[in-house]
């Protein structure tokens, strides 16, 4: 088995459901007490945040890329992200490595393409919604992708930093969510992703009518996956 190198880019909620999720599929495909092989490294998100905010990427890139190589260095064989918004410095942060990054809009498209998704929605921070980083990747693989309108992409945003990633999961704003899934179906989306790690925390397949795809999910399955290949 494989070592996984994950690494906590965001709250420590989505982290926690990374490792819970990894350590659960590892034990259900080989039963008895087995467990993941992982080396964890946690930032401090107000860091990170504070980067986004003032657009210094590069140096966000840089505290990263710092952390995923003390993972290298502890023995970990491959690299997972646990964000999807800092795979933006996803690039900065391979120039650090030698082992290989397992990027999480790739885990996604091949799920997406799997179900043969010709139109998807994204939701997740204002970054991931408006810059090319992630959904250019998606429309690359010939998916055409669907995002809410402004104002709801600042509600939804504030909805992630002001209470999923502190943990508060509330009814008006899961209301909020599915009312933004709704005018994606009415546009025609045929999937919807959860491109935040903390989404997952909020929506769940019963809440909507179209397939949902929990990144955060789909790439601890991926993860598993490669750790245990030959």
């Amino acid at each position: 088995m494989k070592t996984i190198g994950l690494l906590g880019g965001m709250s420590w909620e989505s982290t926690v459901t990374y490792y819970t999720r990894i350590n659960e599929i590892v034990n259900q495909k080989l039963g008895g007490l087995h467990s993941a092989k992982i080396k964890l490294a946690s930032v401090d998100f107000e860091e990170i945040e504070k980067c986004q905010v003032a657009n210094e990427w590069e140096k966000s890139g840089e505290i990263l890329g710092k952390e995923a190589l003390q993972l290298e260095q502890a023995g970990a064989d491959f690299l997972v992200i646990c964000t999807n918004t800092m795979h933006k410095v996803a690039p900065q942060i391979a120039d650090y490595l030698s082992i290989p990054i397992l990027h999480i809009a790739d885990a996604t498209i091949a799920e997406l393409q799997e179900k043969d998704i010709k139109k998807v929605a994204l939701l997740g921070t204002k970054y991931t919604m408006t810059q090319d980083f992630y959904k250019q990747k998606i429309i690359e693989s010939e998916i055409e992708v669907w995002i809410p309108t402004e104002e709801d992409i600042e509600t939804v945003n504030q909805i992630i930093f002001d209470e999923l990633c502190h943990g508060k999961i509330l009814s008006e704003s899961k209301a909020k969510f599915i009312a933004v899934i709704e005018q994606a179906v009415k546009a025609g989306a045929e999937g919807v992703i959860l491109g935040c790690t903390e989404i997952g925390l909020l929506i769940q397949q019963m809440d909507v009518t179209i397939p949902v795809f929990d990144t955060t999910e789909i790439h601890s399955q991926k993860a598993v996956e490669q750790a245990l290949a030959e």
